[in-house]
């Protein structure tokens, strides 16, 4: 099981969800032998979608490993969700994988899927090819889909294999750098056939276009172009080899994976054409000392594997690696290489291969494994930051901390979601790339931890605060019996910009509150201000003076004192003009120009303020102040305006008065949920 560097290959499937990428890997496993039966996604049967929502849902969720071997190669291959909302699976399969192949539907031809995963190759730096499925299929159109590909990505794209239609029928392919056409049978093996006089024409054009690309990667081959001359075999397998590398041609393949049209086409240029793990972006060293990469963590009821590709040395089982991050070492106990969900045990991980190690203790996605003489982390993975956010509680009362047990598990495996507990709403928190990702997170905690749990929107933290000034007397007067309780103040009330926090001051003459009861009025108004008058928020930017009172030498107490201040609280805040603030939000919009108009409406019906705009790599940048309780709903919204083509952040920048119309809004919210909260 262990492979030389120049017999490895790692590479990653890609595309828009629906478009055949799990359908291709299972073409491949089976094509190759590494599987005894063609699994399908509608039966739930593939190899890599294995966990039980995948199945449910008939979609990839997370990215699963495979291998197989084909002309003593060993392939390696990550396939990866097309759903936007798992974009962090795809963030990890590049961290490890050295080239993509984009798969396409040949009846859609260029989406917004092929545009996300094209840019996500260009910035990991990674090599890319197309494979265009479903070319058999019906409405598919091979010319339709291959020139929306070109005109969108440009003359890179070149053109390696073309159907040979007759009677709207593929009955064969033609590999156009061979000028040979083959027939497949249903098992995928192919078998040479004169090219058509039909296709003849066809095929002159798409040589040409394979040609003008290939010219573009050598002065010495582009003199030969424009000299009429025809490239040798030789010239033109070097060429495309060295194009694909460093990313000046991207060759496109068709076929079917349901009929293994076009797979053998396929296998052979990831053979031929693909760079080995020492020609990928990431430094391999096979002499050098042990080092891994992990990028991707499976938490299940057996147990936790990590999943890791070797970049320096070989990994063994029993060696000890450090972790650069902890610094502390890991025990390498079993290891092994991922067939899906099987895991089969080996004794080594060669240099440039990808692995598995179960029961690490203290190791996390990202993380560094490596030799103690070494002890360098290695570059992690960068994940897009939550931005939809919801509540999520119990069906029955009671199993909080179940949530919290598995959301906890759940966080091993995916580092794209968080959860907090907010004191100041009530609330568990989660956040998320969207709906779809809470939904399935939602589906987990039901399937793997036994509890059902609800969402909801999660509630704005406001605040209050006065726009007056007040003078206030809080008044404690009570005898039961033996000592009494009296405390009596006067209170000055006005707000303040210094800070958030309540600024307390006094100004009491000739003793008429003795100054040991000062810390207990302060305590009472800081106990105070954590309950509004108007909606019950917190209250910000207030200054008390205490600048009177009385007191009693026997029944005044620093509990009467406290409970005075209280008073004057609640009698002189709803008299110095209190309002709600909103906190606002820093918002940044990434968008094609074509949606710029849809975008800037929302954000006025978001009571939005743009801030400017400007071009960044062909997209629009948009930059808004808008208030956080208009954004619940934006992370769906957003994409359902732009197909999925738009993205955001967001961070709170300060808080704002809220407008009265909205205010009062709050305020009977607020009243509801009180009284919810007493039934």
């Amino acid at each position: 099981m262990s492979y030389a560097i120049k017999n490895i290959r790692n590479i990653c499937l890609l595309g828009h969800g629906g478009n055949g990428k799990t359908s291709l890997a299972e073409s491949i496993l089976f094509m190759t032998g590494a599987t005894d039966r063609l699994g399908r996604v509608a039966d739930g049967t593939t190899v890599s979608d294995f966990d039980s929502e995948e199945i449910r849902r008939k979609i990839s969720i997370a990215d699963s490993a495979m291998f197989c071997e084909y002309g003593g190669v060993k392939i390696n291959i990550i396939d990866t969700p097309g759903y936007f909302d798992f974009a962090g699976e795809v963030a990890q399969a590049l961290r490890v994988a050295d080239a993509g192949i984009v798969v396409c539907s040949a009846k859609d031809g260029l989406n917004v899927g092929a545009e996300k995963a094209w840019k996500a190759l260009t910035e990991a730096k990674k090599p890319r090819a197309i494979f265009i499925s479903r070319s058999d299929e019906e409405n598919a159109n091979y010319d339709r889909a291959f020139s929306s590909l070109r005109e969108k990505f440009g003359v890179s794209v070149c053109p390696m294999v073309a159907p040979i239609v007759e009677n709207e029928k593929i009955t064969g392919l033609i590999e156009i750098a061979t000028r040979k056409a083959y027939q497949f049978d249903a098992k995928g093996k192919r078998g040479e056939i004169p090219v058509p006089e039909s296709m003849q024409a066809e095929l002159s054009k798409l040589y040409n276009t394979l040609a003008e690309g290939i010219a573009e990667t050598s002065e010495e081959l582009m003199d030969k172009y424009f000299g009429g001359e025809a490239f040798t075999q030789a010239e033109m397998s070097a060429a495309l080899g060295e194009g694909l590398r460093d990313g000046s041609i991207c060759p496109v393949f068709c076929g079917s994976a349901l009929t293994f049209l076009g797979v053998s086409l396929l296998l052979d240029a990831i053979v031929s054409y693909f760079p080995t793990p020492h020609e990928g972006a990431d430094p391999v060293n096979e002499a050098g000392p042990s080092a891994a990469v992990i990028y991707k963590t499976v938490s299940d009821q057996y147990g936790k594997f990590s999943l890791f590709k070797v970049v320096s040395g070989k990994i063994t089982n029993d060696m000890t690696l450090i972790n650069p991050r902890t610094g502390t070492s890991e025990k390498i106990g079993h290891i092994y290489v991922m067939q899906g969900k099987k895991n089969i045990e080996v004794n080594e991980i060669s240099c440039g291969d990808l692995g598995a190690v179960s029961k690490l203790s203290d190791t996390k996605t990202g993380d560094t494994l490596c030799a103690a003489s070494l002890n360098k982390a290695l570059p992690g993975i960068s994940y897009a930051a939550p931005c939809y956010a919801m509540a999520i509680a119990p069906k029955t009362k009671g199993q909080e901390d179940k949530i919290a047990m598995g959301l906890s598990r759940l966080s091993e495996e995916d580092l794209t979601f968080t959860y907090t507990n907010n004191a100041e709403t009530h609330q568990l928190v989660i956040s998320g790339a969207g709906d779809i990702h809470l939904d399935t997170l939602c589906s987990k905690l039901r399937n793997k931890f036994g509890v059902d749990v609800v969402l909801s929107p999660a509630r704005v933290p406001y605040r209050e605060k006065i726009r007056g000034k007040v003078k206030v007397q809080g008044r404690h007067k009570k005898q039961s019996g033996g000592h009494g309780q009296f405390g009596d103040v006067w209170i000055e009330f006005e707000p303040q910009s210094e800070t958030e926090d309540l600024v307390f001051a006094e100004s009491v003459f000739g003793g008429a509150v003795p100054k040991n009861f000062f810390p207990a009025v302060e305590k009472g108004l800081r106990e105070s201000i954590q309950k509004g008058v108007l909606a019950g928020y917190p209250v910000v930017f207030l200054k008390a003076t205490l600048v009177d009172g009385s007191y009693h030498p026997v029944d005044s107490s620093e509990m009467a004192f406290k409970t005075a201040a209280s008073l004057a609280y609640k009698a002189g805040l709803p008299k110095a003009n209190p309002v709600i603030l909103e906190p606002i939000a820093s918002l940044k919009v990434t968008i094609p120009d074509a949606y710029m108009g849809d975008i800037m409406s929302d954000l006025s019906k978001r009571r939005g303020n743009p801030m400017g705009m400007s071009a960044h790599d062909g997209m629009q940048i948009v930059e808004a102040e808008v208030p956080m309780a208009e954004m619940g709903s934006y992370a769906i919204d957003l994409r359902s305006m732009t197909q999925g083509r738009g993205s955001f952040t967001f961070a709170f920048v300060r808080y704002e008065e809220t407008p009265a119309m909205i205010q009062q809004k709050i305020i009977e919210e607020a009243k509801a949920l009180a009284s919810g909260d007493e039934d």
